[in-house]
């Protein structure tokens, strides 16, 4: 189960990412495609590994609001990455 974080790191970076800042990335969560925006090290942590295991299943890297999509609900996410913190 692995994926490749160059892609998704350089498909983020060629996205529609205004207003986000060096070293990080626009994310869309929940049925409502909340955008939040975080650091890119929360790629390299295992639970955040998860749900891009989950993200490419479901979008592959075909994401729709032009950011990476996140297929879970906004408190899942936030509790994943309170604890990154």
């Amino acid at each position: 189960m692995g994926f490749r974080l160059p892609s998704i790191i350089k498909r983020a970076s060629s996205s529609k990412s205004v207003g986000v800042p060096k070293g990080y990335l626009a994310v869309y969560v929940g049925e409502e495609m909340k955008r939040f925006v975080i650091p890119i090290s929360y790629l390299k942590q295992k639970s955040f590994q998860e749900l891009l295991s989950q993200s490419e299943e479901q979008f592959e890297y075909d994401h729709p609001m032009g950011g990476l999509t996140i297929p879970c609900g906004e408190d899942v996410f936030l509790d994943i990455t309170s604890r990154l913190n």
